[in-house]
């Protein structure tokens, strides 16, 4: 059996079985954590962050200086194009699913939206999160890993 670091697991080979974007949106809600991915100086930047679901967007909290808020923060920009990834897979069995949306990101400028995310969700590091950016999703695909 193999091991991972130090514990059996039971594994197997595994089905992948291709979500609806129904689906898939659905799994990524009931989660809140995910990464995300976005280019700096044309490479490929990932952070771990927490979300919330917002009738359909992905919205996530950052602050003054990150690299995602002064990349969305441009104006008469369409936005600039991010993946977001979110799973749920044990480390045991190996089953569960992932699910990737590729959209654009936009910054949240209304006071309102911003005072509301602020209630809706809360930064799990200590650092001050002033800002909300909102991810549309333009792509949503994902897979399940389910026991052959």
């Amino acid at each position: 059996m193999p091991h991972t670091n130090g514990s059996p697991t039971a594994t197997g080979p595994r089905r992948s079985i291709e979500l609806d974007s129904a689906e898939a949106l659905r799994l990524l809600g009931s989660v809140s954590f995910g990464r995300i991915v976005f280019t700096q100086h044309a490479l490929p930047t990932i952070r771990p962050v927490n979300h919330v679901l917002d009738g359909g967007d992905i919205i996530i909290r950052t602050h003054d200086g990150a690299a995602l808020t002064s990349r969305t923060r441009q104006a008469g920009s369409p936005g600039v194009v991010v993946a977001y990834e979110a799973d749920s897979i044990d480390p045991v069995t190996h089953l569960g699913w992932s699910v990737v949306v590729t959209g654009y990101a936009h910054l949240v400028t209304d006071p309102d939206e911003l005072a509301r995310y602020a209630s809706m969700l809360h930064p799990w590091s200590q650092q001050t999160m002033d800002y909300a950016v909102r991810i549309r999703p333009d792509l949503v695909t994902g897979i399940r890993l389910a026991a052959t």
